[in-house]
């Protein structure tokens, strides 16, 4: 993990090519909020794939550094590549943490914190909102513990 940086994640205008984003992700990725707990799609897939940013399509986590922590948001232990997210200090709501962006577009996709797993030890709290996920390929790309998936 770099050093966080003290810029702060980019909250103005819509950079071109944000249309598709919805306002609830849009919120997210680019004013920096944060989903409520339990609430996004992505907190119990257990798919094999790749999580990539729902504002650029960038790869940012792979399925398989994905765990339960127990917060309500997902949760990985390291990104798919080691430039693929960058972190910034972040001291808002009174609090001193530290943001996860998106190298790419620099848009807000969570915290990262001390208290993961081994091998690193960390762990990347993400929005569901700021994702997508691409199951790979070959795969039926469904959750067979979600509603709907493999198990009904």
């Amino acid at each position: 993990m770099s050093e966080p940086s003290a810029e702060p994640t980019p909250a103005a205008a819509p950079p071109t090519g944000d249309e598709h984003l919805t306002p609830e992700q849009y919120d997210v990725l680019r004013r920096g909020a944060t989903e409520p707990p339990w609430s996004g799609e992505h907190v119990h897939t257990k798919t094999d794939g790749t999580y990539r940013c729902a504002a650029c399509d960038a790869t940012l986590f792979d399925a398989g550094t994905k765990f339960e922590s127990g917060s309500g948001w997902p949760s990985f232990t390291e990104p798919a590549v080691a430039d693929a997210v960058d972190t910034v200090e972040d001291v808002s709501h009174g609090m001193r943490r530290i943001e996860v962006v998106c190298a790419r577009c620099r848009g807000h996709l969570g915290h990262v914190f001390p208290d993961g797993p081994q091998p690193t030890g960390l762990r990347y709290c993400i929005n569901s909102l700021s994702l997508e996920f691409a199951p790979n390929p070959g795969g039926d790309g469904l959750d067979a513990d979600a509603p709907g998936g493999a198990s009904g």
